[in-house]
């Protein structure tokens, strides 16, 4: 799953706090303080507890522990090599010598230190329900008929009052305005374009952005209807324009497609670079736009009624429900 993007204002204030205390415990002697104190020291004051789960093959870990006096979790993950790195990592680099058999041989490599780097993702303060999904666990496939969604699906959402204020700060430019790479202002058909976190920009190749509507009432796949095809069509025509122009991928490399169900209930669209196996992208979650909008052409009411499959982990408050309700 991908980290929540955005902390409560108390979080923040607690943070910037936080931060605040570590630029003062930076400074030496003569009151000179490190470059960028606020980005190198909020972590010194991170206490580990836990690693909730790490990926050998994504080489990321998320630990659980403490700022401060609140709960958190850390998210540390490997940034990418870069092709416009390889020179300096091969000339720049200390290699010591693990095993040489005939042909083959393996080498511990030690790069120069800007490009040692790691992205540490900061969730603070966690609640439980933070702690829980970052937690290594089994999921079920989860059956669920257009009558399980209104009987079980939506009431749960709708019990569990999911917030997306941050959504909303985005679209109302109160955050991140600076990375929105492009914007539809109209309220019925538009959009804002931005990278998603999970991609630092630096290469095409893991390209990752999200375009997320500017209506509020549509949560997921299973409120459209085909009066939102105009909504779709734009976001697909135009999201792939910009992508073309700014970045020089052609829609033929692209994979766009929306998750069910989603991480946040508020409709928005993934886009992807073709052959970069995000995490969520698999058949289980992932729903094509281009497909979606066929079967909206087809069946204005096709997502209504629609059995959709899709994966939740075993603390799920949902698959709670599905079970309770004899739907496993």
């Amino acid at each position: 799953m991908a980290p929540k993007r955005r902390t409560d204002s108390v979080g923040s204030d607690k943070l910037s706090q936080i931060a605040k205390k570590a630029k003062t415990d930076n400074e030496n002697g003569d009151g000179a303080v490190t470059k960028d104190p606020e980005s190198e020291n909020i972590l010194s004051e991170f206490k580990m507890t836990t690693v909730l789960r790490d990926s050998a093959r994504e080489k990321t870990v998320f630990v659980h522990g403490k700022l401060g006096d609140q709960d958190a979790v850390v998210i540390l993950e490997k940034t990418p090599i870069r092709e416009d790195a390889l020179a300096e990592l091969f000339t720049g680099s200390k290699l010591k010598l693990e095993m040489k058999n005939d042909i083959y041989s393996t080498y511990r490599l030690q790069p120069p230190p800007q490009q040692n780097a790691i992205k540490a993702t900061v969730v603070c303060p966690a609640t439980e329900k933070h702690v829980k999904k970052y937690q290594r666990q089994e999921s079920s496939l989860v059956k669920e008929t257009g009558e399980d969604y209104k009987s079980i699906t939506l009431p749960y959402i709708e019990k569990q009052s999911f917030s997306v204020q941050w959504v909303h700060n985005i679209l109302e430019k109160k955050a991140e305005a600076e990375r929105i790479v492009y914007e539809d202002p109209d309220p019925e058909l538009g959009f804002v374009l931005l990278p998603d976190f999970k991609w630092d920009q630096k290469q095409i190749d893991d390209l990752y952005l999200i375009a997320i509507v500017r209506q509020r009432d549509i949560k997921s796949l299973r409120d459209l209807t085909s009066k939102h095809l105009p909504l779709l069509q734009n976001i697909f025509q135009k999201g792939k324009e910009t992508i073309l122009q700014r970045y020089g991928l052609a829609a033929s490399q692209l994979r766009v497609y929306l998750h069910y169900q989603p991480s946040y209930y508020h409709l928005h669209v993934h886009f992807n670079k073709l052959g970069y196996e995000v995490p969520g992208c698999g058949v289980e979650r992932a729903h094509l736009l281009a497909d979606v909008i066929q079967n909206l052409e087809a069946d204005p009411e096709y997502y209504k009624t629609r059995t959709l499959y899709f994966p939740l982990r075993a603390d799920h408050g949902l698959l709670g429900q599905f079970t309770e309700a004899g739907r496993l």
